[in-house]
């Protein structure tokens, strides 16, 4: 990127350095567990041994004769509590919400059987180890209960396809691995129901704060005003911190029957067994195109693992996967089906890029294959398909209105970086393979609504507080300058609140990449409401830069709430280059660079832009090269720790390029696209359509990620026994 990254202050546009850094990097931050209320109790939890068994018997006498025990719970206490919600994405959804503690039956492996609290952390743990539960294992083969594995299933289908001008049809039958998605900080809350008589107070490292008030409050049977929840700092989110947990609402439920404060922190081995995972999709799709390369009929069926109990928004990857194919292409007719399937083991729900990843990794790859079938360069088939930005704003075959861009501007900008990097192809000096992609991507930035409110103090002070929460992204920077362009003021100057459900009265969160499009317009709307307020109340225009000071004084100060809902989805897009090298003696593959040009419309802060980016495609460049979650065939899970679960370190980051194109999206009033999913999105599928391509000449046609040297190694062989295998026939 060209802009100068010490900027120091400036409105949108401006790289201006991060506020939030300099207390988070010298230790003042204030995450769940710096949360100190006085008198307040420890909670640890009993976990399950099996992934499905029947709950036979429980002994907590022992445990609870134990010193600094203050009370016990198991299901039987929490029965009559209410269930939590499922957003009703899918028109056939039978939800299946959580179990605070489980009740006769457990269906993974770590589902919370009892919660103990004490008066410390290590008392409640020695105390939990003490309970015994005595399971009687059931077969984990097929969903819990024997009912129907489907959950929730969607279609989209146009007009019957006409193949009569079929020339090649190319096909995918894709396994992506199941993902944990590993926030630096594990999950945890604070509990108050002491300091404030009929309040419950819980610090939640929470993504949306508001709805997980609302949730409790229906689960706890109180009304939403007795219940306030406040996110401090969150150290990472990722969608695993968007919905309420068994272990949420059993820490609160302890708090309220004992009028007592409670506290449970979790450790990464109870995140990897119990927080919700990722990914885990199966897609089966194929592709047909006319001999001149023009795209006919795409067919995909998605298949998406819910796990044991189901988040709020756990039907969003499945759906995701479905609306968002055929991508940034055209393609004259669709028959998609999407389904979440019921599984043991932990919640599948939203992990960045939520669906959107899996219709990119099929859609490319399809691409790659067809080109191969039709003879021609996947460049020109991509060249030839792509939505013409003259055609924006464009509806796709399953009804997504795509608003604005110029795919294949970006996608031949990231074709000719990638193509500075030399010459492609097997190298003859030192023996490894070679190979090649440059895909496109699409990433919907959410729908609805979102809500601000812009307060001018009597000394002349701005405060701003938005529904769109913070777990490191740099919001309070980003708001700073939103508002401080719009009020003419100093960025510096604002004072932002946010992760609280008292301010605003109501709000959704950081979810589907929707906080700056969605989030910034409704600050943009209090900006100009409060303009209006000031002109109506002082008695003349107030200008661009005003004197806010001087309203203040005259006024007592103002207040003007927005609730902002966005005209459309806003689809922001981008470019791939990629180019891998793999050690065909060990399999080892290296990507030896990533090219990018991203268009997420407006950019409020080149900066943020930037590290969101690099830090997507972290995770994505994880997804295809290193990580996965692996259950036995008895359900036990066996990477269970860091030890045994592979993530991205920084000697593992390839050198990355990065461009910018801006085409504002008129779906909202600050013209912003999404782009913290962006890198998750587009890395895998570049990465995956490299290596493939670099594995071509050998004759290996497929390989699920991770890209392990294991897996890649072992693909090499069988390729190589195959051919020879081959020769010997002939």
């Amino acid at each position: 990127m060209s802009e100068d990254l010490t900027a120091s202050s400036g409105g949108v546009g401006q790289a201006r350095l991060r506020v939030e850094d300099r207390a988070l990097l010298t230790g003042r931050g204030r995450f769940t567990d710096d949360i100190r209320v006085a008198g307040c109790l420890h909670a640890a939890f009993v976990r399950s041994p099996e992934a499905h068994g029947r709950i036979s018997a429980i002994e907590t006498a022992e445990a609870a004769a134990l010193p600094g025990v203050a009370a016990i719970f198991t299901g039987a206490d929490t029965a009559s509590l209410g269930p939590t919600s499922i957003n009703p994405l899918m028109p056939e959804i039978r939800p299946l919400p959580p179990t605070a503690l489980a009740m006769n039956v457990v269906t993974s492996v770590g589902a919370p059987i009892a919660l103990v609290v004490a008066e410390s952390a290590a008392a409640a743990t020695d105390a939990a180890e003490s309970v015994w539960v005595d399971i009687e294992p059931l077969t984990a083969d097929g969903p819990p209960g024997g009912t129907e594995a489907v959950r929730a299933l969607e279609n989209w289908r146009t007009a019957a396809p006409d193949t009569r001008n079929a020339a090649a049809q190319a096909s995918v039958s894709l396994r992506q691995p199941l993902l944990a998605p590993a926030a630096l900080e594990p999950r945890g809350l604070v509990a108050d129901a002491a300091s404030e008589p009929g309040l419950l107070t819980v610090w939640l490292g929470s993504q949306s704060p508001h709805r997980a008030r609302e949730e409790l409050a229906a689960v706890l049977g109180l009304d939403a005003e007795r219940v306030r929840v406040v996110a401090p700092d969150v150290g990472g989110a990722f969608g695993m911190k968007a919905s309420l947990y068994p272990e949420d609402i059993a820490v609160a439920f302890a708090a309220r029957s004992l009028g007592r404060c409670v506290k449970w922190i979790g450790t990464r081995s109870e995140d990897f067994l119990a927080a919700t995972q990722g990914r885990g999709q199966s897609v089966e799709a194929s592709l047909s195109a006319a001999a001149d390369g023009t795209l006919l009929h795409l067919e995909a069926t998605v298949r998406a693992p819910l796990g044991s109990w189901m988040p709020y928004s756990a039907v969003v990857p499945a759906r995701n996967a479905g609306r968002i194919l055929p991508g940034p292409y055209k393609v004259q007719s669709v028959d998609i089906e999407a389904a979440g399937m019921e599984t043991h083991g932990a919640a599948v729900g939203i992990y960045r890029g939520a669906g959107r990843p899996e219709a990119a990794l099929a859609m490319e790859l399809l691409i790659e294959r067809l080109a191969e079938a039709l003879d021609l360069p996947p460049e020109e088939l991509r060249r030839r398909n792509f939505v013409a930005a003259s055609h924006m704003p464009w509806t796709t075959p399953t009804g997504q209105r795509l608003d604005s861009g110029d795919y294949r501007a970006a996608h031949d900008r990231a074709v000719a970086l990638l193509a500075d990097a030399g010459p492609t192809g097997q190298a003859a000096d030192d023996g490894l393979l070679r190979g090649s992609a440059t895909i496109t991507y699409i990433e919907p930035s959410g729908l609805g609504w979102e809500t601000a409110r812009l307060t001018l103090g009597p000394d002349g002070g701005i405060t701003a507080a938005t529904g769109s929460t913070a777990q490191g992204q740099g919001r309070t920077t980003a708001v700073q300058q939103i508002v401080g362009g719009r009020l003419g003021v100093e960025p510096g100057t604002v004072a932002v609140v946010h992760g609280d459900s008292r301010a605003p009265d109501t709000a959704i969160g950081a979810l589907a990449s929707r906080s700056t499009p969605i989030g910034g317009s409704a600050l943009i709307e209090a900006c100009d409401a409060l303009r209006q307020q000031a002109e109506e109340r002082y008695g003349r225009p107030v200008g661009d830069c005003p004197d806010w000071a001087a309203i203040a004084r005259e006024t007592g100060g103002l207040e003007a709430d927005a609730t902002y809902t966005a005209a459309g989805e806003a689809w922001g897009y981008g470019a791939v280059g990629c180019a891998v090298a793999i050690d065909p003696e060990t399999g080892v593959p290296t990507v030896e660079r990533l090219v990018w040009v991203d268009d997420a419309g407006t950019v409020v802060n080149p900066m943020l832009a930037e590290g969101q980016l690099l830090g997507g495609i972290a995770q994505g460049l994880g997804e295809a090269l290193i990580e996965r979650i692996v259950y036995d065939a008895d359900g036990q899970l066996l990477t269970g720790s860091f030890m045994d679960y592979g993530i991205p370190r920084a000697a593992d980051m390839p050198p990355v390029t990065l461009e910018r194109m801006e085409t504002p999206s008129p779906a909202n009033l600050l013209g912003a696209k999404g782009i913290g999913e962006a890198g998750a999105i587009g890395a895998p599928a570049a990465i995956a359509c490299a290596v493939l391509d670099a594995l071509r000449p050998l004759g290996v046609k497929h390989l699920d990620m991770p890209f392990t040297p294991a897996h890649i190694w072992q693909a090499i062989r069988d390729a190589r026994t195959d051919i020879g295998a081959g020769a010997g026939d002939r």
